[in-house]
């Protein structure tokens, strides 16, 4: 795996980590008893607590990222192991 791979690999997985994790625990202006200001849609969060969700994405992406560079670096699970993929012979 090449340190470009890797990178990429890392930023996709982050962003897609990310895109999970923001509406965990988002609560609108009005759940918190106040009024929207006009002009904001309603269902804007009130307060996103965007730093502590970029740091827990970083730290789950750690981790699927770790796994994943197991996997596909380390051959922890190769292709023969999956059950459902066709067998092919090599051709030299």
């Amino acid at each position: 795996m090449t340190f470009a791979f890797a990178v990429s690999m890392y930023l996709v997985i982050w962003w897609i980590v990310l895109f999970a994790m923001l509406p965990i625990g988002v609560r609108t202006p009005e759940e918190e008893g106040e009024s929207t200001v006009p002009g904001t849609p309603e269902s804007a969060p009130h307060t996103p607590h965007l730093l502590p969700k970029m740091v827990a994405t970083t730290i789950v992406s750690s981790i699927v990222f770790a796994v994943l560079y197991l996997i596909i670096a380390e051959r922890v699970i190769t292709i023969d192991d999956i059950p459902f993929f066709p067998r092919y012979e090599h051709v030299q």
